[in-house]
């Protein structure tokens, strides 16, 4: 699989290097940050009541010293779709004076069984 030479081409390169299956949906998160901790809460606000289908967390990210907002958005991580959704997310973010700040994807994914624990027993009331 051949992706741009760009930080979303090295990224979804070495996820598929990795062994993850990228024509499967997958639960990608978005980075906004923020300076002001209003700005980001005002975004937030905003972005809860748009159209947007994703879920959403706002913190302080002690590391950057911004506000950050990660904006989980279901997709299947295709390059264009990746780029146009961290563009649109890039304009909407500026209009509270923040912007993106990457993306990324848990490793652990729905169905994924690396992180299964070997001890287990399931019994009837097991929810996996």
């Amino acid at each position: 699989m051949q992706f741009p030479d760009d930080d979303n081409g090295k990224m979804l390169a070495a996820m598929a290097e990795s062994g993850i299956d990228l024509s499967k949906a997958l639960d990608v998160d978005f980075f906004l940050v923020f300076e002001d901790q209003r700005d980001a809460e005002s975004a937030a606000e905003e972005l809860a009541q748009s159209e947007l289908e994703g879920e959403m967390e706002l913190h302080l990210n002690d590391e950057l010293g911004k506000w950050e907002l990660i904006v989980c958005i279901n997709m299947v991580p295709e390059y264009d779709a990746i780029v146009s959704q961290e563009l649109e997310l890039n304009t909407f973010a500026a209009e509270f004076g923040g912007a993106t700040d990457g993306w990324g994807v848990m490793q652990h994914q729905e169905g994924d069984d690396e992180f299964a624990d070997d001890e287990h027993q399931c019994s009837d009331n097991c929810q996996h």
